[in-house]
């Protein structure tokens, strides 16, 4: 039997940033914090986002334009983005002896692009001269109830599956959602937050890609484009402006990734699909194009049609797009109808794809959680019990991908980890 001034639940990046904030406090002589974490290892997903380079944060600085990049819960991040903005982490890594770098597209990367340094910065905090005697990592340690006595000055127990009990002032909830399940995000920290008086919004994947059922798409796979408008309908109608890439059984990318955000809580399968719209010239209008193909047309009379389309689009795009209209590609130009060139030109500016499948188990974060309505956007603490604090993932918040995940995750982490240590 243990007890601790703070318990922290969930090693991901949140209760890291927790715990490493409650630390960074003071010399409190008093304090005592505990992260539990399932896994052998801290930072499961922290190691494996990004294709294992991690991706921070966002070089974007404005605030404002860095809300707009959550669907669900700006409003809410509001303050701790303000509080911990990508700028301070950017500095906080650095400081912390992990060297970044910005790419083009804005995301934050390590400049030794491996994410074990990011998860050996906080190893180090935990571990330093400071902070060993007053840090307990108890890694492969998995709690399976939590038990609230708020008469209690330890108002907290924890219970972990081998039987053993450990007590602490004050609970972090940082377990992450339901998404990668194989890194330990399996949704147990929900429950928790149940029994102790909260309330579970709807949940769903987000930031998956999508199965198609057209063929022609899949015989596109490793075709990517930029910047094209990908309008998706479904309960309600998305557009995006973006990149994305076929693959073997449908599409993927940033667009698409973002469009998935939108439309998290819409069941796709194949009696429930989606469409998915593709605007592949998205700055030029349908008529301008129309005839920029008409004048190739006419420029080009003894090629054959396929070979034509192959100077407006991709190669197997060009050739996809005879299946998809059902235009034999081997005609010369000078014999296309009419109606053939407007179905061609029509692809090229509205391609349509039936989406009947999410990318089971590949999404990165989970849409919905814990209600926003019932936690204090300024101290991360509970309205509902005092003393208990939630960060990360597990709350109904998640954004775009580009690092805005993770930002969110040290944001809210550093502000739980701070009100945590001063009440």
């Amino acid at each position: 039997m243990s007890n601790f001034s703070i318990a922290i639940i969930g090693g991901g990046a949140a209760g890291m940033m927790s715990a490493a904030s409650a630390l960074e406090q003071g010399s409190n002589g008093d304090l005592s914090v505990c992260l539990f974490e399932k896994n052998a290892i801290l930072g499961q997903k922290v190691l494996i986002s990004g294709g294992g380079r991690c991706n921070v944060t966002t070089g974007i600085e404005d605030i404002k334009d860095v809300l707009k990049k959550y669907p669900r819960g700006s409003r809410f991040l509001s303050y701790s983005m303000y509080e911990f903005s990508p700028r301070k982490v950017y500095e906080w890594f650095e400081s912390h002896g992990v060297p970044l770098k910005v790419e083009s597209d804005k995301r934050v990367f390590p400049v030794s692009d491996n994410g074990q340094d990011v998860v050996n910065a906080f190893e180090q905090i935990f571990s330093s001269d400071d902070n060993a005697h007053r840090m307990n990592l108890a890694l492969g340690r998995s709690i399976v109830d939590v038990i609230h006595d708020e008469n209690n000055e330890y108002a907290f127990e924890l219970i972990s599956q081998n039987g053993e009990h450990f007590f602490s002032k004050k609970l972090i909830l940082t377990t992450g959602g339901q998404a990668y399940r194989q890194t330990g995000s399996t949704g147990d920290g929900y429950a928790f937050a149940q029994k102790l008086g909260h309330t579970i919004t709807q949940l769903g994947p987000s930031l998956n890609n999508f199965f198609v059922q057209e063929s022609w798409a899949k015989n596109c796979a490793g075709v990517s484009l930029e910047k094209v408008v990908l309008t998706l309908t479904g309960s309600e109608k998305w557009k995006f402006v973006g990149d994305f890439v076929f693959t073997h059984k449908g599409v993927s990318g940033p667009a698409i990734f973002a469009l998935s955000s939108y439309s998290a809580f819409d069941v796709v399968s194949i009696k429930s699909p989606l469409k998915l719209n593709i605007d592949f010239f998205p700055n030029e209008k349908e008529e301008i194009l129309s005839k920029r193909f008409d004048d190739a047309l006419a420029e080009h009379p003894k090629k054959m049609i396929i070979n034509l389309v192959d100077m407006f689009l991709p190669r197997s795009l060009a050739i996809a797009s005879f299946e998809a209209t059902g235009i034999d590609g081997g005609k010369y130009t000078s014999r296309v109808s009419r109606e053939e060139r407007n179905k061609l030109v029509g692809f090229m500016k509205n391609a349509s794809l039936t989406l009947i499948a999410r990318g089971a188990g590949e999404e990165f974060v989970t849409a919905g959680g814990i209600s926003t309505d019932e936690i204090d956007q300024k101290t991360m603490e509970s309205k509902i019990c005092r003393g208990l604090f939630f960060a990360g993932e597990i709350v109904n918040f998640d954004g775009f991908t580009g690092g805005f995940n993770l930002q969110a995750s040290w944001a809210t982490g550093k502000l739980a980890g701070i009100s945590a240590f001063g009440k």
